[in-house]
């Protein structure tokens, strides 16, 4: 098991996906997760405390709904994203995580600090955004 400092950051010139680079994006992940789950227990715990919806104003119980509403959304996000985390970990150990899904060419180092759980490559990611767009313009 390789160990990493704290402020230690990948560089182009080490070998791609090595050793380190696999613990200092691990590491990243887990972090990212576990701020991810603390901050939905908290949303969820603070939206069971304060309930307006048995509230006898009318305003007060929709904006209780907007805002329960809003907050729910941003935790599914949240969970889609952990689950993501969970995908990208899951690459680490398989060997595959730093890699295209599209084109198998490496992600590059760059864009994996800035976008820990990317699977595309810059390249095949606007491809597929261009797809998207020319799909979305025929509908």
């Amino acid at each position: 098991m390789v160990r990493i400092s704290k402020t230690y950051i990948p560089k182009e010139s080490e070998k791609y996906m090595c050793e380190k680079h696999k613990v200092f994006f691990k590491n990243k992940l887990l972090d990212w997760k576990k701020d991810l789950v603390r901050s939905n227990n908290e949303a969820l715990y603070n939206s069971s405390m304060d309930d307006n919806s048995t509230s006898a104003d009318i305003v007060d119980q929709a904006s209780s709904y907007t805002d329960k509403n809003v907050e729910m959304r941003a935790i599914n996000r949240q969970i889609k994203l952990i689950s993501k985390i969970d995908s990208a970990l899951g690459k680490i150990k398989d060997g595959t995580y730093g890699f295209c899904e599209e084109t198998g060419e490496p992600i590059g180092i760059k864009r994996l600090i800035a976008r820990p759980v990317a699977t595309l490559s810059i390249a095949a990611q606007e491809k597929h955004e261009k797809e998207e767009k020319v799909y979305a313009d025929d509908i």
